[in-house]
């Protein structure tokens, strides 16, 4: 696989092979994955992120067919993916399980699924309380001594956690995935309410502030860890339209409208673009699989360079419903 070069957006593999099941990939599932692989790459997209829950591995399964059709597009690729989480069964909950055995086995289950030799990049997908980081770590040291992965990152992990996994690693955390979006602010909020009492309504401004841990987004500026963005589109809240969106949302969404015509841009490339305004670097995962939504995403980047404080400001603002402290 390639290194990545291309845009910073990545594509998220989710919504590729079907049904949350275990029935089987039909055609219209490889065609589908067809379609979008081909919309993103289009798009300039050469980042393609996985998890090895994902459609209970029919994404990736579903994506291994795509290569294995047309094994050329492996020199266009990066592959990402995650592991250690467990969906919940009859017999079990649902849980984390980062250790090292497992970690193992569930990257040599994804390198099958995928139909690949090497994961360019694998991230823990939620922290695991009971895994010990000196266990992840030979884990992960093994398996990148066996070639089987290139670098290596976290998702939903706070600067602590991630500092403490560092520091037995050899190799560099390259990414942290976070939710970040125009709905989900709290890592904006955390920055800017360090000196404000609590006291917000649950789910009204600065709400999740307090659930995210404030210095992550530091930590990782100050040791070169990419930030990735999950769920940066917030499922199409402001930008479907402002009589599609939820009534707290309106205004927000009637205001991403305008500045789609003021910009000469789609809603898609206005909600992401404010997210890589931001000078953390921040780089969204495009989770739709509908070619012209993807296609929709392609101008974020310019959007972002184009888009002036005022227009951020705003948008920050009028999603939160009132004005900063």
């Amino acid at each position: 696989m390639m290194h990545d070069a291309g845009s910073r957006l990545l594509f998220g593999c989710m919504g590729l092979g079907g049904g949350w099941d275990r029935g089987p990939i039909e055609a219209a599932d490889v065609a589908a994955a067809h379609a979008a692989i081909d919309a993103a790459l289009h798009a300039g997209i050469t980042v393609f992120d996985h998890a090895d829950i994902y459609r209970h591995g029919k994404a990736e399964e579903v994506f291994g067919r795509v290569l294995a059709d047309r094994p050329e597009l492996a020199d266009a690729l990066h592959l990402q993916t995650k592991c250690g989480i467990v969906l919940g069964t009859d017999q079990a909950p649902g849980r984390y399980d980062s250790a090292a055995t497992t970690l193992t086995a569930r990257v040599e289950d994804s390198l099958a699924r995928l139909g690949v030799e090497r994961i360019d990049t694998l991230l823990i997908h939620r922290p695991d309380p009971l895994a010990p980081p000196e266990g992840i770590a030979a884990a992960l040291a093994a398996l990148h001594s066996a070639g089987k992965v290139g670098r290596f990152g976290v998702s939903n992990h706070s600067a602590a956690q991630m500092a403490r996994l560092q520091s037995v690693l050899d190799e560099p955390l390259a990414v942290n995935q976070l939710q970040l979006s125009l709905g989900h602010r709290g890592w904006l909020e955390s920055s800017v309410l360090v000196n404000v009492a609590p006291g917000a309504e649950p789910g009204g401004p600065g709400a999740d502030a307090a659930s995210f841990p404030h210095g992550t987004l530091e930590y990782c500026a100050e040791h070169q860890v990419e930030l990735q963005a999950w769920g940066s589109m917030d499922r199409g809240r402001y930008t479907s339209g402002v009589d599609a969106a939820p009534d707290a949302d309106r205004e927000a969404a009637a205001l991403v409208a305008r500045l789609a015509r003021d910009l000469q841009a789609t809603p898609e490339a206005i909600v992401l673009g404010w997210l890589m305004r931001h000078p953390a670097g921040i780089r969204p995962v495009v989770g739709t699989t509908n070619p012209a939504r993807i296609a929709a995403c392609a101008d974020a980047e310019a959007v972002a360079a184009r888009m002036d404080s005022d227009d951020w400001y705003a948008l920050w603002i009028t999603a939160r419903g009132e004005p900063l402290p």
